[in-house]
């Protein structure tokens, strides 16, 4: 399975950057699957309203992200929780991407949500990001899905070192494996069964 990891902090060596460190660690260890990693370090998508993100002229970020979303079957959003919501420049590029130029991003995919915090947060940036991408595929009449279990990943960088190494409390390392042992189980069942649909 081609499976894309989204951290979409900004920040340099960020929790999020910390986490989907961890679920490469895990998968690449299983030695089934095909992993990337997009971080936002470098996002310089245009706000809605202010520039649009043209198919002929990308950014070398906007490549990388673009080209790693559309390769995979399942794509692992990560998201810092700010001010209780998720990270702008998150919404800004599912906004951005969610028009008729991009259909393809959103169409026989799998997505899952986690919500990053250094404390004990994380869920409603997941549930937010959830809600936005399910009415885009919907709008864009694709066929994916959003698993429908998130994870919260709290007191990132007391359980994840800064190479996303786990360091701390086994229930954090039980319960994202469970998130991820799950979010499998969906993305292997969904693209594994032929559609019914005729496109």
């Amino acid at each position: 399975m081609k499976i894309t990891l989204i951290s979409t902090s900004s920040r340099k060596n960020s929790n999020s950057l910390r986490f989907v460190s961890y679920l490469r660690h895990i998968l690449t260890a299983e030695g089934q699957h095909e992993v990337s990693i997009v971080t936002f370090e470098e996002y310089d998508i245009p706000l809605v309203g202010q520039g649009t993100v043209k198919k002929d002229s990308l950014t070398p970020f906007q490549e990388e992200l673009i080209s790693a979303w559309e390769a995979a079957d399942l794509v692992i959003f990560a998201m810092p929780e700010y001010n209780w919501t998720a990270p702008p420049q998150a919404t800004n590029a599912i906004h951005q991407l969610g028009g008729p130029a991009f259909k393809h991003l959103f169409d026989n995919k799998v997505f899952a949500m986690a919500g990053i915090s250094n404390g004990r947060g994380g869920r409603q940036p997941a549930l937010d990001m959830t809600t936005v991408v399910n009415k885009l595929i919907s709008f864009t009449h694709s066929y994916s899905i959003v698993s429908p279990k998130l994870y919260e990943s709290h007191e990132t960088d007391k359980n994840l070192d800064e190479n996303g190494h786990f360091i701390g409390h086994e229930v954090y390392d039980r319960t994202a494996r469970a998130f991820l042992d799950y979010t499998l189980t969906v993305a292997q069942r969904w693209i594994g069964i032929p559609s019914l649909v005729e496109k």
